[in-house]
């Protein structure tokens, strides 16, 4: 079953197409990396997603319910982290929970046990100060719990970890790990190792348009170059092996990097023969010699340029 469901989704600005047709659904219990450039439009899709902005054509679907703009009946499925969350700086934690339970009409009990849950969850269950003394981490992962306390269906992150240092990064991504495959999260974001760390699907969202979709292994699967890494120990060693007969047919889709070299070819058995019978002949040996696999951030750059 998939929990979200955007059908060529549109949404202009003035004379600024922010989205243009987006279509991407995502699988109950998966973790879905939103990628894009600042200002991409992640924000307004998300936005959309909870009904505040109204698209200029498209359907958005939550839990197989159409959302609808200005009503919130869909958002009883959704828990929503903004990038910069608001607190009233002189309550607590346990006191912030328990008016969010009471807005939303949960029971005295059902606020306490979540609440002492959730707070173990994010590590705060220790946490006695008021939230206008909190860490910018510290907050972030108050937030992580004010979103799961309905138990939604599916919990929308917008950049999370953006502004967070290398601890309170990992301290995120280690919770959004704990509850994957309990909640559907959406997970916005321009940092591309936490979408490697954490992520099952992936869009890039660029110019308005979804620029890739899939699982990570599909995309560099489907965009897959046969390229080859051979590194050297002297910028010497690679002239000499450039100048082989051997490699003529490959200088001009050749990268130079320091003391190594990235061969592109059609046929990768051929270009590796290509290149031992190379430092064979040439009597070099290399350092390293691999095989490479496109990367999230060669695939992100590829389809940003």
């Amino acid at each position: 079953m998939n929990i979200l469901c955007n059908e060529q989704v549109s949404k202009r600005f003035g004379s600024h197409q922010v989205l243009d047709s987006v279509t991407f659904s995502i699988p109950e219990g998966s973790v879905f990396g939103f990628l894009g450039q600042n200002g991409a439009g992640k924000t307004t899709m998300m936005k959309l997603i909870l009904g505040l902005l109204k698209p200029d054509k498209g359907t958005i679907r939550v839990c197989d319910e159409t959302v609808t703009y200005g009503q919130t009946k869909t958002n009883r499925h959704i828990g929503y982290l903004p990038d910069v969350p608001e607190y009233y700086g002189y309550m607590k934690p346990k006191e912030y929970l328990k008016m969010c339970g009471e807005i939303t009409g949960m029971s005295r009990e059902e606020i306490i046990k979540r609440s002492q849950e959730l707070l173990g969850l994010v590590g705060l269950e220790q946490a006695d100060k008021k939230i206008g003394g909190f860490s910018r981490g510290m907050k972030q992962r108050l937030g992580i719990a004010q979103a799961l306390l309905n138990e939604p269906k599916l919990l929308i992150c917008d950049e999370p970890t953006s502004a967070l240092d290398p601890i309170g990064r990992k301290e995120i991504l280690d919770i959004l790990g704990q509850i994957k495959g309990k909640t559907t999260v959406l997970f916005s974001t321009h940092i591309l190792s936490d979408v490697e760390r954490i992520c099952d699907r992936i869009a890039v969202l660029h110019d308005g348009k979804l620029a890739l979709c899939g699982t990570l292994a599909e995309m560099k699967e489907n965009h897959k170059k046969d390229s080859i890494q051979i590194e050297f120990n002297t910028i010497e060693e690679v002239e000499k092996f450039m100048n082989s007969k051997f490699m003529m047919e490959y200088l001009d889709s050749s990268q130079k990097k320091e003391n190594s070299i990235v061969l592109h070819g059609k046929d990768i058995n051929t270009m590796e023969r290509a290149a031992i019978c190379t430092l064979e002949s040439e009597m070099l040996l290399p350092k390293k010699l691999e095989v490479l696999e496109p990367t999230l951030e060669s695939l992100f750059m590829e389809v940003t340029r």
